[in-house]
């Protein structure tokens, strides 16, 4: 929870929207309120540019990477672990086409996010 308020916040500060930060989010008590939840998560995949999923991570997160897979997201995976290169360990969605992952410190994952973000901008830019 920790590292998702941090990446926010540094997102944020470089003019990022955070559709919609769970970490704000009192636990749902009941099937309805569950419901209601699910549903704003996956309105804000939706209406995202990109999607992050930092590990370990809940199956919530994991099926918010599915709904990103399917709408053709851009994608950033960070595992603090080699265990993601781990067969017996790893997701086999982890490793499609369009999935950026990144393996190391914390701090590194956000400037290597920033600068592949960047990037984006610059290609897109020079379309205009």
């Amino acid at each position: 929870m920790e590292q998702v308020r941090e990446l926010s916040s540094v997102l944020k500060s470089k003019g990022y929207i955070h559709t919609y930060d769970w970490t704000q989010s009192k636990k749902a008590g009941s099937l309805e309120k569950l419901a209601a939840v699910g549903a704003k998560e996956k309105e804000a995949v939706m209406h995202s540019d990109f999607f992050v999923i930092l590990l370990p991570a809940g199956k919530g997160s994991h099926i918010e990477l599915g709904i990103a897979l399917g709408l053709g997201k851009r994608i950033y995976l960070y595992s603090p672990t080699n265990e993601i290169y781990e067969c017996d360990k790893t997701s086999t969605f982890y490793h499609l086409e369009g999935v950026n992952k990144f393996v190391g410190s914390f701090n590194l994952f956000t400037q290597f996010l920033l600068e592949q973000e960047e990037q984006v901008k610059m290609n897109l830019n020079q379309k205009a």
